[in-house]
């Protein structure tokens, strides 16, 4: 207690306070602690007593050392009962900031009441209860809640980490090489085609021992996907090895970033448009545009890992033969029969030539229909894509032994295209060979068969099934009117020179009664148009069954040339000749080779 005579701090033992309520209670002292003094206590004027240290330790009463508090509750301390500020009618000291504060009630905030009880006032003889209730223990039912909940946290965290583990992981194992002027969605909406090669090259473990190990990775093997708009049919055409084409310039991109152009080769193997002279993916892209007409969206590229490892990633791919083969160049040893291969003896599979068929590059490409067809068979089996370890397998080969484009060159990319075409119904995707006849120059090598390539090209780029036109509603047709009331002028749009002229004449001869050469339009056309007023219908179905029309080449003006008026018919870069019809047939060519997807009697002969 601070007394103002002496302008010091006192300790005093039994206050008796004027106008309080009466004396602590018997045996309990007010102390200051530290040079405070104890809330409610006015100064009064005594004589401070001080205390007579003991033989062993301070007395109860006595004030703590510098630099400790007690642990408890401590004599001298207020209790309830104790005088109160406001009681008295004394004023308040202010506390000091070493004093510890006083509940209201006058019990220590956590301290506790007399005799360190713990509780807060009202709470019985023991003194004050504390104002927050105690927590009930959790029942068993919520403590199971509490570990279920934490135990299911801690499996997702998990399976997320692992899910982006494996995503950075099939994504770091993809390769991809850029082609010049080409940067294509991974999805889009109209037809898609896709370039597929497998190549020579003997990179990867157990590989050296496959022919010639200094390859530079030729296109061994080459297919082009072509998927319709609608995606309800698909058709995969393989282009042989050794078929004699022409390969145009192409631009690679080197390891400094700059674009190196390949100068093109005429009238040499189509397998030399990768790898030789530095040629990339994209020089066998631009390779089959010229060749085909039809615009490539995206390539992939797989080593000889792609066929071993796949085919074990699905358990294994099911394949017939109706002879014995015994191949020591491809190392493929199997009886006649069907037989389940996977990894070295599905690599020995797709390679073997020499032992079947004719000995050829057509008759492996026989066999190499056969394996696929029967591999995209077993990948969309029940068990192979709901399969958590084999879906893995699957993809972590595929990305490891593939290189494409950038834009299919991500796992989510890939994935989206992967979904996208999984819409073909397995039945209607059809394995067709691009027809070749023999070179008479070079019997190691073929020429493709004009005749029913290009019809076949045409049926691709119209965008038609393989086996014939989609049924559905078809439009009225009109009634052509006769050639002698056909009048028609001819404009070439992109053809030879004088085409226009030889057309027009072409027209006379097939008995229109009039048709004259128009001169050229005013830039180039990638499709043949026919323009005709509303009153000459009947004109334009003539002409458009004479010249093997598609409908879409059909374009009707609103003016109405009138009985005397001409149509004008515009040749477009898709025009041949007089007489070679511009519009795609409505199925492939007879004896083109192919086999549907979803045949399971195949066997190599």
């Amino acid at each position: 207690m601070f007394n103002p005579e002496t302008g010091s701090y006192e300790l005093r033992l039994d206050p008796q306070i004027p106008g309080s309520q009466g004396p602590p209670p018997h045996g309990r002292h007010v102390q200051g602690t530290h040079g405070h003094a104890p809330q409610g206590y006015g100064p009064r004027q005594q004589t401070p007593q001080q205390y007579v240290p003991q033989q062993h330790g301070r007395p109860p009463h006595a004030s703590p050392q510098p630099g400790r508090q007690p642990p408890g509750p401590q004599p001298g301390d207020m209790h309830p009962g104790d005088a109160q500020p406001g009681e008295t009618g004394h004023p308040q000291e202010p506390r000091l900031p070493s004093q510890r504060r006083r509940g209201a009630s006058g019990g220590s905030g956590g301290s506790g009441g007399a005799g360190g009880s713990g509780k807060g006032p009202g709470s019985g003889p023991d003194g004050p209860r504390s104002r927050r209730r105690a927590k009930p223990p959790k029942s068993r039912k919520k403590k199971a809640l509490i570990w279920t909940a934490g135990g299911l946290a801690v499996v997702l965290f998990a399976v997320g980490t692992a899910a982006f583990l494996i995503y950075r992981k099939l994504n770091g194992n993809l390769d991809k090489i850029e082609v010049a002027g080409e940067d294509h969605a991974a999805v889009i909406d109209g037809p898609v085609n896709i370039l597929v090669m497998g190549t020579d090259k003997r990179t990867g473990e157990g590989n050296t021992s496959y022919g010639d190990t200094n390859s530079p990775g030729h296109a061994d093997t080459t297919l082009l996907f072509h998927v319709s708009e609608d995606r309800s049919n698909a058709t995969v055409l393989s282009i042989p090895r050794d078929m004699i084409t022409d390969i145009p310039d192409c631009k690679t991109k080197q390891e400094d970033g700059s674009w190196k152009t390949i100068p093109g080769t005429y009238g040499t193997k189509f397998n030399e448009s990768l790898g030789q002279y530095g040629r990339d993916p994209g020089c066998t892209w631009k390779t089959v545009e010229k060749m085909t007409k039809l615009d490539v969206n995206h390539f992939i590229l797989a080593d000889f890992n792609a066929v071993k490892d796949l085919s074990s990633a699905v358990g294994g791919v099911e394949v017939c033969l109706e002879k014995d083969i015994d191949d020591p160049k491809s190392h493929l040893n199997l009886p006649a029969g069907r037989h389940t291969i996977e990894g070295e003896q599905a690599l020995a599979f797709v390679r073997t030539r020499y032992s079947v068929g004719f000995g050829s590059d057509l008759s492996r490409i026989e066999l190499q229909q056969q394996f696929l067809s029967s591999l995209i068979r077993k990948m969309k089996s029940g068990g192979t894509l709901t399969n958590p370890k084999k879906l893995y397998d699957l993809a972590n080969a595929a990305t490891k032994a593939l290189t494409v484009d950038p834009g299919i060159g991500s796992v989510k990319k890939l994935t989206e295209l992967a979904n996208d075409l999984k819409k073909v119904p397995q039945d209607e995707i059809t394995f067709a060979t691009l027809p070749v006849v023999d070179n008479p120059d070079d019997d190691a090598t073929v020429l493709m068969n004009e005749a029913k390539a290009k019809p076949l090209f045409k049926l691709l780029k119209a965008d038609k099934p393989f086996d014939g036109e989609k049924k559905g509603k078809k439009d009225k047709p009109v009634k052509k009117a006769k050639p002698g009331e056909v009048r028609v002028e001819v404009v070439n749009g992109g053809g030879q020179s004088g085409m226009a002229s030889a057309t027009a004449g072409w027209l006379l001869d097939e008995g229109v009664g009039y048709a004259a050469e128009a001169g050229n339009a005013p830039e180039n056309l990638a499709e043949t148009r026919l323009e005709y007023g509303p009153d000459q219908a009947g004109q334009a179905a003539r002409v458009a069954d004479l010249m093997g029309l598609p409908k879409k080449a059909m374009k009707k003006t609103g003016d109405n040339a009138g009985a005397e008026g001409t149509m004008t018919l515009t040749l477009g870069e898709d025009f041949t000749q007089p007489g070679t019809p511009v519009e795609a047939p409505d199925k492939a060519p007879d004896g083109v080779q192919n086999v549907k997807a979803d045949d399971k009697n195949v066997c190599a002969k």
